[in-house]
C-alpha cells in the first residue's frame, strides 16, 4: 500500500466542504464558477479544496480558457473504495 496516497484520499474526505464539493460533482462535470455559486467559499478557498481533491485523485480537472472544470475520477473513486475495503478487511 502507498500510505502517502492513501492518506491523501482520507484527507480529501475528512472535510465537510470537500464532501459538499464531491456531492455537487455527482451531477457531472462542473465549472469552478458554478461551484462557487453553490458553496460558501471564496475563489481562493475553492482552489485550496480542489487542490486537495485533485491530489487525492478522487477528482480530475481540465482548464478551458480561464476556467477550471472538475469531475469525479472514475479510477480515483474505485481506488478509494478498494482502499477502504482493504484496510477494513478482517484477517
Amino acid at each position: 500500500m502507498n500510505h502517502i496516497q492513501n492518506a491523501k484520499v482520507f484527507k480529501a474526505l475528512c472535510d465537510p466542504k470537500r464532501l459538499a464539493i464531491i456531492e455537487l460533482l455527482t451531477n457531472g462535470e462542473q465549472c469552478a464558477c458554478v461551484l462557487l455559486e453553490q458553496l460558501d467559499l471564496t475563489q481562493s478557498g475553492l482552489s485550496y479544496h480542489m487542490k486537495i481533491l485533485v491530489e487525492s485523485q478522487l477528482v480530475q480537472s481540465r482548464q478551458e480558457g480561464k476556467w477550471m472544470y472538475y469531475q469525479i475520477s472514475t479510477e480515483g473513486r474505485m481506488a478509494a473504495v478498494e482502499l477502504l475495503l482493504a484496510i477494513t478487511a478482517t484477517k
